[in-house]
């Protein structure tokens, strides 16, 4: 059984999610506001599993309090589970450290799948991986894992977890061709249709970090297939 903190203000709202999760087999923590939420991360963050979280929230939002949350539990997933359904929203809630970006209204069956992919990937994480290489080299770009620290030439270049998974999955894939779906799956961990663009701007963000300095490009564009990582 898996522990689920939810952050909702809705009271109403914040019953109906703790009884659908708690039928599909999960136990449920609620807070009404970022303090309240902080103070049961404090105390249970062992148990802890999973946040989920809205951004409109009474004091500290749910931005603010994501951040919080991926400083001090780096190893707890977050979804953000909100009205605010922008572009802009959803990156900043994913640069913030958020996991996954779910709108309100919402299909229940939908949030319990993507539960799932999230406690999934957790799980595979916490594995051991001894063999595992933790730092990638392309192209003159060095990617530390353990440190989430990446430099291109010796010039450090600092990146947000997204950007930095984003361009973790290039390195890891180098001189392939990923597709957007790919791309969705393996960073985002969703199969699911955001319905935004958020994935060229992620690819925009890093070019302009990555590439712009540069006299050679490493990320480039295969019209409607996706994206790879080349240094010729």
């Amino acid at each position: 059984m898996c522990t689920i903190l939810i952050i909702e203000d809705d009271h109403r709202l914040a019953s109906l999610l703790q009884t659908g999760i708690e039928e599909a087999g999960h136990q449920v923590l609620l807070a009404y506001d970022a303090e309240m939420a902080l103070r049961l991360l404090k105390s249970e963050n062992k148990h802890i599993n999973l946040v989920i979280s809205d951004i409109i929230l009474p004091g500290m939002n749910g931005i603010e309090l994501c951040k919080c949350i991926h400083t001090e539990h780096p190893q707890i997933p977050i979804l953000m589970l909100t009205a605010l359904g922008t572009t802009d929203d959803k990156l900043e809630g994913f640069d913030a450290g958020a996991d996954d970006y779910m709108t309100k209204p919402f299909d229940f069956r939908e949030l319990l799948a993507r539960i799932a992919v999230l406690l999934k990937r957790r799980c595979v994480q916490n594995q051991p991986h001894a063999s595992e290489k933790r730092v990638l080299e392309y192209g003159g770009c060095l990617l530390d894992i353990d440190r989430h620290e990446c430099s291109r030439n010796g010039r450090q270049i600092r990146l947000t977890p997204k950007e930095f998974a984003l361009l973790q999955y290039l390195m890891e894939n180098a001189d392939k061709v990923v597709s957007r779906a790919d791309i969705q799956e393996k960073v985002w961990h969703t199969h699911f249709d955001t319905g935004t663009n958020f994935i060229d701007v992620y690819i925009n963000y890093l070019r302009r970090k990555v590439d712009r300095d540069f006299s050679v490009k490493l990320i480039k564009t295969k019209p409607g297939i996706g994206f790879m990582l080349n240094d010729e």
